[in-house]
């Protein structure tokens, strides 16, 4: 399925007015799209606008709530227990990280126990926000919602993708960041690939049976297969332990249902922060990084690549050339989106003309 290249102003304009569906306040409409179109800028498109007709589905079966603020459940000083109220996750992972930040700055440290957001999104964006803060983080996320992710030897889903992220900072340099989902791709991913009409890559994906396959329809409608993690039982260890520290821990919510009726995804996010600053000395440990990622980055490209790269660069790379040259967006998750907004009470053809011809 082709896609076509829509202006990322425009875009802007458009994603803008279906938020406004949901009643959002102007702040929320405005954090919701940007993160949303900032992840398709960064080539994550599993967590970019074609989230939003999931969102339109979980806010009709009231398991998203707009306008919603984090809520602070404990306050220990260095360690935060904060609560989401269900509410769009641009807005809670935003004001979760604000508060974890402060108090890192403040301590050196700080553990934040978030629980109860609505999709989070692009996890790497809060790891972006504590090393623009010069903070170090460490995320470790769970998912509510209906299971997609086999564990290891299994034939059938038992959890979500589970995602993992990391954030150091590099005073003058941009920072590394890691972000993954502990499975062999992101749930949203197979619904980019149904889109496109594409075959989601070897080793990835099991049918209904818990027989290997290559077509992307067993993550995206019924009968549903499931996921793989990656790396076989590494992927699962570390999936296991998201589960545990970002749902059982912090969230104190794991995924243990069969419903699959429920459209709503919730998020639990144990994050940790650290002052570089505040542990040793700030100078010897951005300077012992730097030798260490130069050296890597030294390493002759092997065949079928044209260089080594460093976590967060291929986002930054791929930020710029969607920046310049437009975002891709298939027509079907086009006009699934265009659906959502009809769902909403607005118009899709208004929608549609935001972002021109296509």
């Amino acid at each position: 399925m082709a896609s076509h290249l829509i202006d990322v102003t425009q875009l802007q304009t458009a994603i803008r007015q279906v938020v406004r569906g949901f009643g959002s306040h102007e702040a929320e409409v405005e954090a919701v799209a940007a993160n949303l179109i900032e992840a398709n800028l960064t080539g994550h498109d599993s967590h970019g606008i074609g989230m939003l007709p999931r969102y339109v589905e979980a806010y009709q079966q009231r398991g998203l709530v707009p306008n919603q603020h984090v809520r602070t459940v404990l306050d220990a000083g260095t360690l935060l227990r904060l609560d989401g109220g269900a509410g769009f996750g641009q807005v809670i992972g935003r004001e979760a990280m604000e508060l974890g930040i402060a108090r890192a700055l403040q301590h050196g440290s700080c553990i934040v126990a978030l629980g109860n957001s609505h999709h989070l999104g692009r996890i790497g964006a809060w790891a972006e926000q504590a090393t623009q803060a010069g903070l170090v983080s460490l995320h470790f996320v769970n998912v509510i919602a209906r299971s997609i992710v086999a564990p290891y030897g299994g034939a059938d889903a038992r959890f979500g993708t589970n995602p993992f992220a990391a954030g150091i900072p590099l005073t003058g340099r941009e920072p590394v960041i890691l972000d993954f989902a502990t499975s062999m791709m992101a749930q949203g991913k197979t619904r980019v690939a149904f889109n496109k009409g594409e075959l989601v890559p070897p080793g990835c994906l099991l049918d209904d049976q818990g027989r290997p396959t290559r077509e992307p329809r067993y993550a995206v409608n019924p009968p549903f297969g499931a996921l793989l993690a990656f790396g076989e039982h590494k992927g699962y260890g570390l999936a296991l332990v998201c589960e545990l520290l970002g749902g059982a821990l912090a969230a104190g919510m794991t995924q243990h249902s069969e419903d699959v009726t429920q459209r709503r995804v919730l998020n639990g996010m144990l994050t940790v922060l650290i002052d570089p600053a505040a542990l040793a000395d700030r100078a010897a440990f951005e300077r012992e990084t730097l030798a260490f990622i130069d050296w890597v980055k030294a390493s002759p490209a092997r065949e079928g690549f044209d260089t080594v790269r460093i976590a967060g660069e291929p986002e930054r790379e791929t930020r710029g050339q969607r920046t310049a040259h437009g975002v891709p967006v298939d027509a079907i998750t086009w006009s699934e989106i265009l659906d959502a907004a009809g769902k909403l009470g607005l118009d899709p053809a208004a929608v549609n003309a935001a972002v021109g011809p296509a």
